[in-house]
């Protein structure tokens, strides 16, 4: 071969490298078309369908007649009528709730619902759209976080009216007090005040239209027919909402939505996901792979809402309005999101973290407690344990409450002090006796207990007060008298001290047994804050893992009313559920990642796909899909508080994170492949590294954390010294 034909070769060779490039470029810059709005929409996922912003209060979409468990976000995929499109939507819930301000376009006074086809809807990040049959209409949706903006392209003969509905809700919703007034024109005032999961829920807006409208009242207080003039151009509504009052749902719309170019709009929040998604870019030739990983992300920034108009007033959790210079969050499922959600978004997300803090402080200010499960200024007190306690010492540890550490001891000490929710029994008797508390699920709201009382222990160490320390530390050890060492499983114990028969550890009787949506089996290894101390109770870390290696096969009855929540099964361990989401990275801390790796590979290749049953269990406000963003990077932060975040087997070759400053986080994982799955060695940033765990400030100095691969188990990580 002469040289002018090497010639030609590197030529060729680098023209098409330098195509690769560009199309990867490419990609990276449009990557909400790597959204798939339809995952979750199926089975058991409970995500929402509509048009939003990251972190919007704002998810204008289609709302479905609720018919039952899995209609919770307002959408499921096997059904085929809307009853309206509402303007606030949850996702991933287990509990239905919002739908508030919907407007549907109706053929007649008395239509109620409409239907329609998957193959007339259109969606990607911050856009929705459905072409309707009854009445003709195209209906378009877009929205920032505050405002939405409708538009109606009416078909020949078509009357251009749309029912509003304020009495329309989801779940367990029911209006107290509704009012709309005609203040011009073409703007309509009002407010919808409810209760159910959230007991007093508020929420203000304003509405104009494009063109002049005209109200009829309906056989319904709550409800008003709105006519238009026929014209051959779209209608356009702008609708903007406020937890405070109308004027200020007005004052939101003219900073956030002032024209009425509807695709300026759409393209601008597109761009706004672009930036946002763009925080992460992965290197994979799979673009199903891309899509579950870029739809996870858009989950996760579904989850917590904006919760304050664009001045800083936001109504709290004492009911009053109040006034910030940081930004106020709601929808705060606290018992999911401790796990994943919240550490991956500490370094994901550090701008945020503070407002976090704040939202924390401020909700502790008004209700005299942390947050358990927050929505909309509401503590619904949902789920067990204190979660916000555990969030709230995680983001402290990690620097982002400086300035406020006295004040976040002080919410933590007197959280974790009160009389309710068991508290006052587990302070009588060092543990929850079961023959105590009607409600049961004591194994599981004391282990969740324990978590919190670990973190309230680690804030009280640094901040140098001992006695403090000492007493909740003594209190985290406490899961170890659910311990049974007979059979090897955290139990439930009575006043007398003994264990609780009969005793199946396999029943996962819903909200009636001794766990939360779940069995012995789950709760056994609920012990992320002290894993060691776990290890130690069943005698060595051989016996131990024969254990773990127990719950990925062991089969068993969990019960005619086990709880649906107990899903995505593998052996006894359930993928679609939070207690279990820890429990394969315990592996690293018994020396055997190894052990890890096919497990968390078949968790994320078999538990997350490309369809509307594309979840394994509930989205969990942003969970589930966390759970695979930071597994796919090959990291999970088991101890929730402190920082430390385990390796585990990357998905990708290359994942780079934006982690703030300018900085940005890299793991490479050469030679990697579904074959190729163990970690062989590793280095970070360049000198070789031999822990099989990261330290929060490590990931977020910023740097690359190299991993080579291989397709048989090695040594690597193994030695005491190098655990977690």
């Amino acid at each position: 071969m002469n040289i002018k034909h090497l010639l030609r070769i590197a030529a060729l060779v680098a023209v098409l490298f330098s195509i690769t490039i560009q199309n990867a470029s490419a990609a990276n810059d449009n990557l909400t078309q790597y959204v798939n709005q339809y995952i979750g929409t199926g089975g058991h996922g409970h995500t929402v369908m509509g048009a939003n912003a990251p972190f919007g209060l704002v998810i204008v979409g289609p709302t479905e007649p609720l018919r039952g468990w899995d209609w919770t976000s307002g959408y499921h995929y096997s059904d085929n009528e809307i009853i309206g499109f509402g303007h606030m939507h949850l996702s991933g819930t287990g509990i239905g709730c919002l739908g508030d301000i919907a407007l549907l376009p109706v053929s007649n006074p008395d239509q109620r619902s409409t239907f329609f086809t998957h193959d007339n809807e259109r969606m990607h990040p911050g856009y929705y759209s459905l072409r309707l049959t009854d009445p003709d209409v195209l209906v378009e949706l877009t929205a920032t976080k505050r405002c939405a903006m409708h538009r109606y392209t009416f078909g020949k003969g078509a009357k251009q009216q749309l029912a509003l509905d304020l009495s329309q809700c989801i779940g367990w919703d029911t209006p107290t007090d509704c009012m709309l007034s005609q203040e011009s024109p073409t703007r309509l005032i009002g407010y919808r005040r409810s209760t159910g999961w959230a007991k007093d829920r508020r929420i203000y807006f304003a509405m104009e239209f494009s063109r002049p409208v005209y109200v009829e009242r309906s056989d319904s207080m709550y409800r008003a027919l709105l006519s238009f003039n026929s014209l051959d151009t779209p209608l356009i509504v702008k609708v903007s909402l406020s937890p405070v009052e109308p004027d200020k749902a007005k004052a939101n719309m003219q900073f956030e939505m002032p024209g009425w170019d509807f695709d300026a709009v759409v393209s601008k929040v597109d761009d706004e996901w672009n930036t946002q998604l763009s925080r992460i870019q992965i290197d994979t030739k799979d673009n199903t792979r891309r899509r579950i990983f870029y739809t996870a992300m858009y989950h996760l920034m579904t989850s917590c809402m904006t919760f304050n108009d664009f001045d800083g007033q936001y109504r709290g959790a004492d009911g009053k309005v109040h006034r910030g210079d940081f930004t106020n969050y709601t929808t705060l499922s606290l018992w999911d999101t401790y796990r994943a959600a919240h550490p991956l978004m500490s370094f994901l997300f550090p701008d945020m973290q503070r407002d976090f803090v704040q939202t924390f402080l401020n909700i502790y200010r008004q209700q005299g407690r942390l947050p358990v499960w927050h929505l909309m200024g509401n503590e619904t007190d949902c789920m067990i344990g204190n979660p916000g306690a555990i969030v709230l010492a995680d983001l402290t540890l990690k620097g982002f409450a400086k300035g406020h550490e006295k004040e976040v001891f002080e919410a933590l000490k007197t959280t974790q002090s009160t009389d309710i929710r068991s508290l006052d029994i587990l302070k009588k008797y060092g543990y929850i006796p079961w023959d105590k508390v009607p409600t049961n699920e004591t194994v599981a709201n004391a282990l969740e207990y324990c978590i919190a009382d670990d973190a309230t222990a680690k804030i009280a160490a640094m901040l140098g007060k001992e006695a403090d320390r000492q007493y909740f530390y003594n209190r985290s050890r406490s899961y170890a008298k659910y311990f049974d060492p007979v059979t090897g499983f955290m139990r439930a114990i009575g006043t007398d001290g003994k264990f609780r028969t009969p005793f199946n550890p396999f029943n996962a009787e819903h909200r009636a047994n001794d766990y939360t949506e779940g069995n012995a089996w789950q709760y056994t290894f609920l012990v992320p804050h002290d894993v060691h101390g776990l290890i130690k109770l069943f005698g060595s870390d051989s016996k131990f893992m024969s254990k773990l290696d127990s719950l990925f096969i062991a089969e068993g009855d969990a019960g005619a009313n086990a709880s649906p929540d107990m899903s995505g099964m593998t052996g006894q361990y359930a993928h679609g559920n939070e207690p279990s989401h820890h429990v394969i990275y315990m592996y690293n801390y018994a020396g055997r990642p190894d052990k890890a790796a096919p497990l968390l590979r078949k968790m994320l290749t078999e538990m997350y796909h490309d369809q509307p049953d594309g979840l394994s269990g509930n989205e969990d406000v942003g969970q589930m899909s966390a759970w695979y963003i930071t597994s796919a990077l090959g990291l999970y932060q088991v101890d929730p508080v402190g920082g430390r975040y385990i390796i585990g087997s990357p998905l990708f070759s290359k994942a780079k994170v934006d982690v703030g400053g300018g900085k940005t986080f890299t793991v490479v994982a050469r030679n990697n492949s579904d074959r190729n799955i163990y970690v062989q060695s590793a280095r970070l940033n360049g000198r070789r590294y031999y822990k099989s765990y990261i330290d929060f400030k490590d990931i977020t100095r910023g740097g690359t954390l190299e991993l080579t691969m291989g397709a048989k188990p090695s040594k690597w990580g193994t030695k005491s010294i190098n655990r977690p």
